[in-house]
């Protein structure tokens, strides 16, 4: 069984040396392990300390895509070269590298497909109190919409195996870590979470610059994510709300209508009347939603049929492993 470490970069050419050098090179029921460096157009010369530290495979960006694209890149790469599991880290080494065990070993003995570490960021003592808040609530949030139990939905320390990554599609631009795990839970995947050790932090987050920067693009990202796969849901969702809202003005017209007070009043005809046009032309776009729901995952699996047949080609020994994207 084969494994690759992926780790996406960009300007990491401080931290890359130490987080290499802790990476395992034995693990319980793997034959092979390999290290993919996914350079997203870093400017410091990543890169070439990567092939220094003779790493397996670098794959290169000519201009810097973000997060969700050198994920998604060192995703294809290690497809294309035979994985069975694909575990992706921090170049930073935030994570304990030790912890890959962890995470592959419910793969091996089959009794997952995601593997997602957990750091306990409920706790971690180097997190503010409002960073500590704002994972915690976005955990919960991520667990409602994909139905898992999610204690740690951002950690970006996972391992997946081969089926689940032809089978995951990342089209965000900001980060992959939410739209995955509301995707796999849509899709019924089994993902498991397991309790992971970080370091010492070694730089400021790149994700994360400011509060309203994170609730923006963490909060776009998931609206999108959860629209895509449970339209029904959100859009039934809003639609009875509006109509319950709609039905309060309604009922205010009709007591006083009722009571003989006939004069007036018919501001709240019209606002209820809107509200309850409008909370129905929301469920009947979600009713279409839905249907175009069902044409994407006929769409996901020609892509997953697709990729499959793209990216498990005969291997030949002498194609090269480092290429330009």
């Amino acid at each position: 069984m084969k494994l690759i470490i992926q780790i996406p970069c960009y300007n990491e050419a401080a931290t890359l040396a130490p987080t290499v050098a802790a990476l395992p090179r034995v693990l319980p029921g793997i034959t092979t392990i390999e290290v993919l460096i996914v350079d997203d157009g870093s400017q410091d010369g990543t890169a070439d300390v990567a092939t220094g530290l003779g790493v397996d495979h670098v794959v290169r960006h000519h201009t810097n895509r973000g997060l969700a694209a050198a994920f998604r890149t060192g995703l294809e790469a290690a497809l294309k070269l035979g994985a069975d599991i694909i575990v992706n880290t921090d170049a930073d080494n935030q994570y304990h590298a030790d912890d890959i065990a962890a995470l592959v070993e419910p793969i091996v003995n089959r009794r997952a497909e995601l593997v997602v570490g957990d750091r306990g960021v409920g706790s971690l003592p180097h997190f503010p109190w409002y960073k500590r808040w704002l994972q915690r609530l976005g955990s919960w949030v991520i667990g409602r919409a994909s139905t898992l139990h999610t204690p740690d939905a951002t950690s970006g320390f996972r391992a997946l195996s081969r089926e689940t990554a032809l089978r995951t599609l990342v089209l965000s631009t900001y980060s992959y870590t939410l739209e995955t795990l509301i995707q796999a839970g849509s899709n019924r995947v089994p993902v498991v979470f397991v309790p992971v050790r970080v370091n010492p932090q070694t730089r400021p987050s790149r994700l994360m610059r400011s509060i309203p920067h994170y609730i923006r693009n963490s909060s776009a990202a998931i609206v999108r994510a959860y629209a895509m796969y449970r339209p029904l849901t959100i859009f039934s969702t809003i639609g009875t709300l509006l109509i319950l809202v709609g039905t309060l003005p309604g009922a205010r017209f009709v007591w006083f209508y009722l009571s003989g007070d006939r004069a007036g009043h018919v501001q709240s005809l019209i606002l209820a009347a809107i509200l309850i046009i409008v909370g129905f032309q929301v469920v009947l776009i979600g009713l279409l939603a839905d249907v175009l729901s069902a044409n994407r995952k006929i769409l996901e699996e020609a892509l997953y049929r697709l990729r499959r047949m793209e990216l498990d080609p005969p291997r030949s020994p002498d194609r090269p492993t480092t290429r330009p994207e």
